[in-house]
């Protein structure tokens, strides 16, 4: 099969979904695959070339920060959200609609809010060219549903303030994208469940005759996000006795908000019975605010900032937790905890897009007080974490296995370009 893959960043280890997709689609060795993505700085564009060792075709421009400051005030006079501008490109666009003109593609995907500019491009070219392309829009999550919930909830005073800017033009332009493409696909189920909401919702309001989208479209489905098995696995090393780690990506807000309800709610109750426990927040761009935990709460509280290597810690922390108050789709930050073994306590929310047992892959708690009992119940239990850690491996297996998610992408595509067989 030919496809065209259209990704609005790098795909790398960190941006784990397209990466992962696209390097067990490769592995599959059925694929024709062309990749086209943009890269912000030289580390991003040696990551392409590594894409491309992998024997896929590479289409790339790169997004400077003088075409998001055109960008940005664009989508604001367009009316549009902006994410769904941010990541515009002429001349990567220009590359796709060449690449299209000249044929031979048998389905394409397009992924995230910020690629459906992208999307709409290449399909008119496909138009244009009478040639039909099947488009995949994998939205990843709906922004919708996170940004509802980050207003209300964010403790990122920047969080709350630009979600509640931007929820009414992506509630409008989510519903839009959804009718606009031949199938849509989210991580989590309740996630394609409020895309299609938005979808009826933009529909029902759509002009008659003006706006073909609105009787268009395909299904909104559901595509796990995955683990790399081989890369996330147990240590050698023992775990420490008394450790508690947090990862995600520092700068998005869900993450500042989990961070700041487990230092300053959760780990007090914690540290009246058990002093000695230490935590570990790890992960990139730390903002001040989250920095400045570590210096108030030391020695007891590290903020780490980027590491090449995450595997070291969830290898080691005692447990992993995972106090996330809001958000969308499949929290990898739990997938790979007990990918590695390590024994997880999480909020409803965190854990909300799995299908565990509570109590036998995970412990589910929410609210401080709730959480800080469950974090003493796993830290005074060997047995309980050795548990927790072979079932967590053992679910993630079975269900969440990259290998497994690709071939379900394969039979989505093989349904839309052979709609009879």
């Amino acid at each position: 099969m030919k496809i065209l893959f259209v990704v609005p960043y790098t795909p790398t280890a960190i941006r784990t979904r397209p990466y992962n997709l696209l390097r067990a689609l490769a592995r599959q060795g059925a694929h024709a695959i062309t990749l086209a993505a943009l890269w912000e700085h030289e580390a991003e564009r040696a990551a392409l070339a590594d894409l491309e060792r992998l024997g896929l075709t590479v289409l790339t421009s790169r997004l400077t920060k003088a075409r998001v400051a055109l960008n940005l005030p664009t989508a604001l006079v367009r009316g549009q959200p902006l994410q769904a501008r941010y990541c515009w490109e002429p001349g990567l666009a220009q590359r796709i609609a060449h690449s299209v003109a000249a044929g031979g593609f048998d389905v394409a995907h397009v992924e995230h809010l910020r690629g459906v500019e992208f999307g709409v491009a290449l399909q008119a070219a496909a138009r244009h060219h009478h040639r039909p392309l099947p488009v995949v829009w994998d939205s990843v999550d709906c922004i919708t549903t996170l940004f509802e919930r980050a207003a209300r909830t964010s403790r990122s005073p920047f969080g709350r303030w630009v979600t509640r800017l931007e929820l009414p033009r992506t509630r409008h332009y989510e519903g839009q994208a959804v009718r606009r493409f031949d199938r849509v696909l989210a991580t989590a189920r309740f996630d394609a469940a409020a895309l299609e909401q938005l979808a009826q919702r933009a529909a029902a309001g759509a002009r008659p005759g003006r706006e073909p989208w609105a009787n268009a479209g395909g299904a909104v489905g559901w595509l796990p996000n995955g683990v790399d098995l081989d890369y996330f696995a147990s240590g050698v090393a023992p775990r420490d006795p008394a450790t508690v780690v947090l990862t995600g990506k520092m700068s998005y807000h869900a993450n500042i908000t989990a961070a700041h309800s487990l230092i300053a709610d959760i780990m007090p109750q914690v540290w009246a019975k058990r002093p000695d426990v230490r935590v570990n927040i790890v992960g990139s761009s730390p903002p001040p605010e989250i920095r400045a935990l570590a210096v108030r709460y030391a020695p007891l509280v590290t903020v780490s900032g980027y590491v090449p290597d995450l595997r070291p810690y969830l290898q080691t922390a005692t447990l992993a937790v995972a106090p996330v108050a809001y958000g969308a789709g499949i929290q990898n930050k739990v997938l790979e905890a007990m990918a590695c073994e390590a024994p997880v306590v999480a909020s409803s929310q965190a854990v909300a897009a799995l299908h565990i047992q509570p109590g036998e892959e995970a412990l589910v708690a929410d609210g401080a007080e709730a959480s800080a009992a469950a974090i003493l119940t796993v830290l005074a239990d060997a047995a309980l974490r050795q548990r927790l850690g072979a079932r967590g491996r053992r679910y993630v297996a079975e269900h969440h296995d990259w290998n497994q998610v690709a071939r379900q992408l394969q039979a989505i595509y093989h349904e839309l370009v052979h709609p009879a067989a």
